[in-house]
């Protein structure tokens, strides 16, 4: 029965057996040549998918990481900056203070030496006020008199009137 089914469909046997050799070397050629290789570029792309994968997890973990380093850098520059802020506020408060100091001691010593130059001033015109009142003295008693006074005379005048006028 195979015979007339193989006679019925026009099967050539060793038509049949050649091509069967033929194909199984065309297989056995493209497996070796062919699939193989295919194989292997997947399987090492696969690798590298993986590895890739890999660093990119190994990646997020690095910068999560150098974000935190980043927020603490940040937040200690920014403590610092707050106490550098501090201590120069805290400075400049004293230098104010100092500088106040130097300024109230300041306007001490002008008003001391406007006091001292007031007291000249006044020293000054108390004697000029005597010389004045002496030498009116002196002519008004030479006046009332009629008669010239002596140098003496006139001295002896002034002196007298400095001394009422001290009392």
């Amino acid at each position: 029965m195979a015979r007339e089914t193989a006679h019925t469909f026009g099967l050539n046997w060793p038509a049949f057996i050649a091509q069967c050799l033929s194909f199984c070397i065309v297989a056995g050629l493209l497996y070796k040549f062919a699939y193989k290789p295919v194989l292997t570029v997947l399987a090492e792309r696969r690798k590298r998918i993986a590895e890739g994968l890999a660093n990119a997890e190994k990646i997020k973990q690095e910068l999560a990481q150098a974000q935190e380093k980043v927020q603490e850098l940040l937040s200690q520059a920014g403590q610092q900056s707050s106490q550098m802020i501090q201590e120069a506020r805290a400075a400049a408060a004293r230098v104010q203070e100092q500088e106040t100091q130097k300024a109230i001691a300041a306007a001490k010593d002008i008003v001391d030496k406007a006091k001292q130059a007031a007291e000249a001033e006044h020293q000054r015109m108390l004697a000029e006020l005597r010389r004045e009142v002496g030498r009116l003295v002196v002519q008004t008693t030479a006046k009332v008199t009629g008669k010239v006074l002596t140098p003496d005379d006139q001295q002896r005048l002034v002196e007298e009137t400095n001394r009422q006028l001290a009392a």
